[in-house]
């Protein structure tokens, strides 16, 4: 067995300790191992992490890192009685200790707010920063948890679809529930350059060849899958608009780092950030490798 962990980044935050205990179930249904892990910025801000010598027992900025790991670990092994649970301080910023973890990680869990962001943010920086860059799965925790509800998975054809869909895949299997493909679609603009005129289509037709379309982008899942239960919809909208309200109805919703139409340039694409701040349950986001 690949003996490869399930990180979680902790802060100190109710929104990591909810992501704890996330990962703590994912690491029992992926047969895992856990590590909790907390970036400890001050050493790189030259701040004194050690309390000084008239100080009171237990006082210091890196003692204060020992007791939120401590609860952490704690937290986990009360959500998972019996899993292997590890717990480290590595001196960083955060976004770049959990990017650091996960060429060796099975998958990186955390909350999509922490101790330091903005309260108009709906994503903080260091949940999008790992998404753009990890090379493993990211797991942000947040929305709702339904357990009975399917996993869904956002479909457009692209390279970073199929690899989520075979990350859908697994984990729809693990959790024992239906994966749903998602695939968003637009009606044709013009018939032509130049030309403003929209053209003339059959909705119904358009629609049928877009479900056929999602069909065959997910020819040989249930192949490679045995045993999943797999349900396609092709859906007129925004691909944003369409995901964040699939999401209603989900336990976890799984999007590729950039799908097809995505600008070249960038490394987390607009969809998989849309899905980020207006998803209502947790996100998976899973890129290829750099």
């Amino acid at each position: 067995m690949n003996s490869a962990a399930v990180v979680v980044g902790v802060d100190g935050s109710e929104p990591s300790l909810r992501a704890v205990r996330l990962a703590a179930t994912e690491a029992v249904r992926r047969h895992r191992p856990l590590r909790v892990v907390h970036g400890f910025i001050w050493p790189l801000l030259h701040v004194p992490a050690s309390p000084t010598p008239d100080a009171p027992p237990g006082a210091g900025l890196r003692q204060r890192a020992r007791e939120l790991v401590a609860a952490a670990v704690t937290e986990a092994e009360a959500t998972a009685p019996g899993l292997t649970v590890s717990g480290e301080i590595i001196d960083g910023e955060a976004a770049a200790v959990l990017v650091g973890e996960s060429p060796t990680a099975a998958l990186v869990v955390l909350g999509d707010r922490g101790l330091g962001g903005f309260s108009a943010l709906v994503v903080g920086s260091v949940a999008v920063q790992v998404c753009a860059y990890a090379d493993c799965p990211v797991l942000v925790a947040r929305g709702d948890e339904r357990a009975d509800e399917p996993v869904v998975v956002a479909i457009d054809g692209s390279a970073a679809s199929r690899l989520a869909a075979d990350f859908a895949a697994e984990t729809a299997l693990a959790r024992g529930v239906p994966l749903r493909a998602v695939h968003a679609y637009r009606h044709p603009g013009s018939s032509g350059p130049g030309d403003m005129q929209p053209l003339v289509y059959d909705e119904a037709q358009l629609h049928g060849e877009q479900e056929r379309m999602l069909t065959g982008w997910l020819d040989g899942l249930t192949e490679r899958h045995p045993g999943l239960r797999l349900t396609c919809r092709a859906t007129h909208g925004r691909a944003g608009a369409v995901l964040a309200e699939a999401s209603g109805d989900a336990q976890l919703m799984v999007v590729g780092g950039q799908g097809r139409g995505e600008v070249t340039g960038l490394l987390l694409g607009s969809v998989s950030q849309s899905v980020l701040h207006h998803a209502r349950c947790p996100v998976a986001v899973v890129r290829g490798p750099r």
